[in-house]
């Protein structure tokens, strides 16, 4: 905890005495998908003043208001914010004092999923309800394959590099999860391991040395550092940072191919994530 959240807490402390919900009733631990600044947040927002409302979204969006002259003014503020910095759909966490999160539909908030004529009719791109580049790639064994060959399932697309040491740290949560979905959605879904801006090889090499060997590699083709472009189906090329403007960064994509979850850097517990696909995939 900061010293200027301590500071806080003490003079919440001496100013409002009169609070009657303890701190692990709204403990910030709780909070799904944020990270250490939103927890250390969550623990100003439960001294503030009233209304207020503290909204998340998937992947970590969150904000909060306080001071507000209503319940309903507090959360339409807290949604307000916290959608501005995320694509995902925001939902209340805590409203006042009491937790009103509603845990059973949090993991539909993928939705909706885009049906065979939507997808037809989406726009190309990487932004939540297009439909994502069509790449090509091979397999380990050189066979090639395109993003419209997983088509039919559900797939998570992972860009990431040896050289890179948030992808590296994020990697044994990444193999852990995709042995989970093979384990719980047997051919439901499909995860595809791209290197970039280095050789097949060397990220191949990497993962053995260092007791990776389950993650679903796939090549992208790119032959070095000084290599920033990938393949597409039509002979073009797309430049990586146009699709990853940091590494890593994941894209979940439904049935039909369409975006419907983006996340630039890494996921410390991708284990968080398992009901969402639970949800993509059996819809």
């Amino acid at each position: 905890m900061t010293l200027s959240v301590r500071l806080l807490l003490l003079i919440a402390a001496f100013l409002q005495p009169s609070v009657t919900i303890a701190l692990d009733q709204l403990d910030a631990a709780d909070i799904p998908q944020v990270g250490s600044r939103a927890r250390d947040n969550f623990i100003e927002y439960n001294y503030s003043y009233d209304h207020k409302a503290f909204a998340i979204a998937p992947g970590g969006g969150w904000a909060w208001s306080a001071g507000r002259i209503s319940e309903q003014e507090a959360r339409e503020a807290a949604l307000q914010q916290c959608q501005s910095h995320t694509a995902q759909t925001c939902v209340v966490y805590a409203l006042n004092d009491q937790l009103v999160f509603d845990r059973s539909n949090w993991p539909r908030l993928w939705r909706p999923y885009a049906n065979e004529a939507a997808a037809q009719t989406a726009p190309t791109g990487t932004h939540r309800g297009a439909r994502f580049h069509n790449l090509e790639f091979s397999d380990q064994s050189g066979k090639l394959k395109t993003i419209a060959d997983f088509r039919g399932t559900v797939t998570l697309v992972h860009f990431w590099g040896s050289w890179c040491p948030p992808c590296m740290r994020e990697l044994p949560s990444l193999q852990q999860f995709y042995l989970d979905l093979k384990q719980q959605l047997p051919g439901q879904v499909a995860m595809i391991m791209l290197q970039v801006r280095e050789p097949f090889q060397t990220s191949l090499q990497w993962t053995r040395e260092n007791d990776l060997t389950n993650l679903p590699l796939y090549n992208s083709g790119v032959t070095g550092s000084a290599d920033d472009k990938l393949k597409l189906t039509d002979a073009q090329t797309i430049h990586d940072r146009s699709i990853a403007t940091a590494f890593p960064t994941s894209y979940v994509l439904d049935k039909q191919g369409v975006v419907i979850f983006a996340h630039q850097g890494p996921i410390s517990d991708w284990s968080e994530y398992l009901p969402f696909f639970k949800d993509a995939a059996n819809h």
